[in-house]
Protein backbone atom coordinates (compact mmCIF):
# COMPACT_ATOMS: atom_id res chain seq x y z
CA UNK A 1 0.00 0.00 0.00
CA UNK A 2 0.97 3.54 -1.10
CA UNK A 3 2.08 5.99 2.15
CA UNK A 4 -0.68 8.93 1.22
CA UNK A 5 -1.93 12.03 2.66
CA UNK A 6 -4.61 12.65 4.34
CA UNK A 7 -6.22 15.94 5.68
CA UNK A 8 -8.43 15.75 8.36
CA UNK A 9 -12.27 16.03 7.50
CA UNK A 10 -15.37 16.62 9.70
CA UNK A 11 -17.49 13.27 10.20
CA UNK A 12 -21.34 13.51 9.20
CA UNK A 13 -23.37 14.30 12.25
CA UNK A 14 -23.91 10.52 13.31
CA UNK A 15 -20.32 10.34 14.04
CA UNK A 16 -19.81 13.29 16.34
CA UNK A 17 -18.60 12.65 19.41
CA UNK A 18 -16.46 9.21 18.73
CA UNK A 19 -13.81 10.77 17.03
CA UNK A 20 -12.78 13.59 18.81
CA UNK A 21 -9.83 14.25 17.60
CA UNK A 22 -11.44 15.19 14.00
CA UNK A 23 -11.94 18.81 15.44
CA UNK A 24 -8.35 20.42 13.94
CA UNK A 25 -9.25 20.77 10.21
CA UNK A 26 -6.09 21.73 8.07
CA UNK A 27 -4.13 19.12 10.05
CA UNK A 28 -2.47 16.29 7.70
CA UNK A 29 -2.14 13.57 8.61
CA UNK A 30 -0.81 10.12 6.39
CA UNK A 31 -1.61 6.23 6.44
CA UNK A 32 1.53 4.67 7.23
CA UNK A 33 2.44 0.64 6.70
CA UNK A 34 5.80 0.67 9.03
CA UNK A 35 6.83 -1.33 12.11
CA UNK A 36 6.22 1.99 14.47
CA UNK A 37 2.51 1.25 14.44
CA UNK A 38 2.40 -2.28 16.05
CA UNK A 39 4.65 -1.12 19.12
CA UNK A 40 2.15 1.87 19.24
CA UNK A 41 -1.03 -0.34 18.95
CA UNK A 42 1.00 -2.87 21.56
CA UNK A 43 2.10 -0.03 24.31
CA UNK A 44 -1.73 1.34 24.19
CA UNK A 45 -3.04 -2.24 24.39
CA UNK A 46 -0.99 -3.23 27.12
CA UNK A 47 0.46 -6.40 25.19
CA UNK A 48 3.00 -7.63 22.54
CA UNK A 49 1.56 -8.03 19.72
CA UNK A 50 3.38 -11.19 17.97
CA UNK A 51 4.07 -11.83 14.19
CA UNK A 52 2.40 -12.90 11.57
CA UNK A 53 0.48 -9.79 11.28
CA UNK A 54 -0.13 -6.74 9.30
CA UNK A 55 -0.40 -3.16 10.67
CA UNK A 56 -1.59 0.22 9.47
CA UNK A 57 -1.58 3.92 11.11
CA UNK A 58 -2.23 7.33 10.85
CA UNK A 59 0.93 9.44 11.15
CA UNK A 60 1.24 13.45 12.36
CA UNK A 61 4.25 14.85 11.88
CA UNK A 62 6.45 12.13 12.27
CA UNK A 63 4.23 10.67 15.77
CA UNK A 64 2.11 7.67 15.15
CA UNK A 65 -1.46 8.77 16.67
CA UNK A 66 -3.22 5.66 16.03
CA UNK A 67 -3.26 2.37 14.75
CA UNK A 68 -4.79 -0.84 13.33
CA UNK A 69 -3.04 -4.14 13.44
CA UNK A 70 -4.44 -7.30 11.81
CA UNK A 71 -3.80 -10.95 12.43
CA UNK A 72 -5.81 -14.26 12.70
CA UNK A 73 -6.28 -14.34 9.20
CA UNK A 74 -8.64 -17.13 7.88
CA UNK A 75 -9.74 -15.90 4.63
CA UNK A 76 -13.12 -15.44 5.38
CA UNK A 77 -12.03 -13.24 8.46
CA UNK A 78 -9.18 -11.36 10.27
CA UNK A 79 -8.73 -9.98 13.73
CA UNK A 80 -7.97 -6.54 14.33
CA UNK A 81 -6.53 -4.65 17.61
CA UNK A 82 -6.85 -0.89 17.33
CA UNK A 83 -5.64 2.21 19.28
CA UNK A 84 -5.53 5.87 19.00
CA UNK A 85 -7.74 8.57 19.57
CA UNK A 86 -7.28 10.11 16.28
CA UNK A 87 -9.10 8.85 12.73
CA UNK A 88 -9.91 10.30 9.70
CA UNK A 89 -11.90 9.48 7.36
CA UNK A 90 -9.19 8.32 5.14
CA UNK A 91 -6.99 6.36 7.13
CA UNK A 92 -10.93 4.58 7.62
CA UNK A 93 -11.10 3.86 3.78
CA UNK A 94 -7.81 2.74 3.34
CA UNK A 95 -8.37 0.30 6.68
CA UNK A 96 -11.71 -0.55 4.61
CA UNK A 97 -9.13 -0.83 1.33
CA UNK A 98 -6.99 -3.38 2.44
CA UNK A 99 -9.65 -5.51 4.41
CA UNK A 100 -12.05 -5.98 2.03
CA UNK A 101 -10.54 -5.64 -1.29
CA UNK A 102 -7.01 -6.07 -0.73
CA UNK A 103 -7.33 -9.24 1.42
CA UNK A 104 -10.95 -9.65 0.34
CA UNK A 105 -12.65 -11.28 4.20
CA UNK A 106 -16.11 -10.76 4.44
CA UNK A 107 -15.68 -9.81 8.35
CA UNK A 108 -12.95 -8.34 10.71
CA UNK A 109 -13.34 -9.56 14.68
CA UNK A 110 -12.36 -7.09 17.36
CA UNK A 111 -12.38 -8.30 21.08
CA UNK A 112 -12.41 -5.83 24.06
CA UNK A 113 -13.81 -4.72 27.47
CA UNK A 114 -13.72 -1.25 26.61
CA UNK A 115 -17.92 0.22 26.10
CA UNK A 116 -15.91 2.75 24.07
CA UNK A 117 -14.56 0.67 21.90
CA UNK A 118 -17.65 -1.45 21.74
CA UNK A 119 -19.69 2.10 20.41
CA UNK A 120 -17.17 2.81 18.09
CA UNK A 121 -17.67 -0.33 15.81
CA UNK A 122 -20.61 -0.08 16.19
CA UNK A 123 -20.84 3.15 14.40
CA UNK A 124 -18.73 1.62 11.80
CA UNK A 125 -20.73 -0.84 11.00
CA UNK A 126 -20.17 -3.78 13.87
CA UNK A 127 -22.34 -5.81 16.45
CA UNK A 128 -21.44 -7.37 19.23
CA UNK A 129 -21.19 -10.96 18.30
CA UNK A 130 -20.96 -12.55 22.33
CA UNK A 131 -19.16 -12.30 25.51
CA UNK A 132 -15.77 -14.10 26.56
CA UNK A 133 -15.99 -14.36 30.26
CA UNK A 134 -13.06 -13.67 32.00
CA UNK A 135 -11.19 -13.03 28.49
CA UNK A 136 -8.76 -10.43 30.05
CA UNK A 137 -8.57 -11.75 33.70
CA UNK A 138 -10.89 -12.48 36.04
CA UNK A 139 -13.95 -10.39 36.14
CA UNK A 140 -12.91 -8.91 32.86
CA UNK A 141 -15.09 -10.20 29.91
CA UNK A 142 -14.41 -10.06 26.22
CA UNK A 143 -17.00 -8.58 24.14
CA UNK A 144 -16.48 -10.45 20.74
CA UNK A 145 -17.48 -7.41 17.76
CA UNK A 146 -18.50 -8.43 13.92
CA UNK A 147 -18.27 -5.52 11.21
CA UNK A 148 -19.04 -7.58 7.93
CA UNK A 149 -18.25 -6.04 4.68
CA UNK A 150 -22.07 -5.15 3.66
CA UNK A 151 -22.23 -3.28 6.93
CA UNK A 152 -18.88 -1.22 6.68
CA UNK A 153 -19.12 2.75 6.50
CA UNK A 154 -16.23 4.05 4.83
Amino acid sequence: MDTQDTTILDLPPEHAGIFAALAYPGVNYRTVTDARVPVFVGTAVGSIIYPPFTAMGLDRRGKIVAGAVFNCFTGADVHATIAGHVWTRGFLADVGEYLFNQLKVERVTAITHQEKVVRIAQRLGGKVEGRLRNHFGRGRDGLVIGILRDDWKF
